[in-house]
């Protein structure tokens, strides 16, 4: 299948799409795709086989990373039998996936939901690129990680999977009117009345929702380390402090601690878009919501498993304590047009780990 688009046609291109890509050269893997690689809108992107230890984060400009790398690195290491990230650490890893992309295609990475849940930042960078997570259309090169383990030390190794990324052809981003028709369709949000014409709005639930009125979770530090590719496998108690509800349903984020709370709002994603969190705005508080802020078609949608999710949420505060109050807004939710709906839904047989969730930590724990 090769791939060619009108110019009117806009949106994000659903699986079978990337595996054209793949297929026309456009994706180079240095090894073939995992089974379950691909996903119904996004890639998954595996590391490679070297780390290396910079000084500081970077972007390029106008060099390539391996440039930025050479002048940065204090070592570099194998990943092929497991290394360990330290926290407080910034380290670049080369890609298996590199891109020739068409001069119509553009790409996007944010991190996995399981790698911002574990407050591993995570970013993709391309050469001779201004910005973090995006690629330009027609990017021929290839791609990096870039990875700060914030609170847990982290066990990663060759072919691990850290970030994902998507491919649209256009501007895909839905307008107000069009959100509006779609919600009236589809019920993007439990609240039939709610205003949507800039996305989904997020507010944080402080009310006690989970076993003996559970709010959230709070990291401990000075843990042990996880293993990324682990699932099950970690004892919550060990990793985090549980957070019951307090009488007036507020929360006071120290500094540079790590969250995990969740929405009040349960939304979905029909099959014919994707979705967006919009990580921090500072007009609502200085705090970062959501590392990985990919939703794709078939999140809480009940088509898929769903019935509404809600979306849990990665909070860190900045340089003050900042109170949350249950209700309040923290995010929005945008979404894009798919080009074509996918042939498998998230939650429908990929390993969706995160279907109909309420208040979830990592795969990596105990349940």
């Amino acid at each position: 299948m090769a791939l060619s688009f009108a110019s009117e046609d806009k949106g994000i291109l659903p699986d079978r799409m990337i595996a054209a890509l793949a297929a026309q050269g456009a994706i180079v893997p240095v090894r073939p795709f995992a089974a379950d690689q691909i996903q119904p809108a996004s890639l998954d992107l595996r590391l490679g086989a070297i780390a290396y230890r910079v000084r500081a984060s970077f972007l390029p400009g106008r060099t390539t990373v391996r440039e930025r790398i050479d002048s940065l690195r204090l070592h570099e290491f194998s990943l092929a039998d497991g290394a360990v990230l330290e926290t407080g650490c910034v380290y670049i890893v080369p890609l298996l996936e590199s891109l020739a992309l068409p001069a119509d295609i553009a790409a996007a990475a944010n991190p996995k939901s399981s790698t911002g849940r574990l407050d591993v930042f995570t970013r993709v960078i391309a050469d001779e690129t201004r910005g973090f997570d995006r690629v330009e259309a027609g990017y021929h090169g290839p791609l990096y990680a870039e990875i700060s383990p914030r609170t847990f030390p982290v066990l990663v190794r060759e072919g691990s999977r850290l970030s994902q990324i998507r491919f649209r052809h256009g501007h895909a981003q839905l307008n107000p009117d069009e959100l509006r028709d779609l919600h009236a369709r589809e019920r993007l949000v439990d609240d039939a009345a709610a205003d949507v014409s800039e996305g989904v709005l997020f507010s944080i639930d402080l009310s006690g929702l989970g076993p003996g009125g559970l709010v959230g979770y709070r990291a401990k530090r000075h843990t042990g380390l996880i293993d990324v590719e682990r699932r099950s496998a970690y004892s919550v108690l060990d990793f985090w402090e549980p957070m019951q509800a307090r009488p007036d349903k507020s929360l006071i984020l120290d500094p540079n601690e790590f969250y995990i709370l969740a929405s009040k709002e349960a939304v979905q994603v029909p099959p014919v878009c994707a979705a967006e969190m919009v990580p921090f705005d500072p007009l609502v508080g200085e705090f970062r919501v959501h590392y990985a802020g990919f939703f794709d078609p078939g999140f809480g949608y009940a088509g898929a498993g769903g019935k509404g999710s809600r979306a849990v949420l990665e909070v860190r505060s900045r340089e003050v304590p900042f109170i949350l109050e249950h209700g309040q807004t923290v995010g929005r939710l945008v979404y894009e047009k798919m080009l074509a709906k996918p042939d498998t839904l998230y939650g429908t047989g990929i390993g969706s780990n995160y279907q109909a969730q309420s208040l979830k930590l990592s795969k990596h724990f105990k349940a």
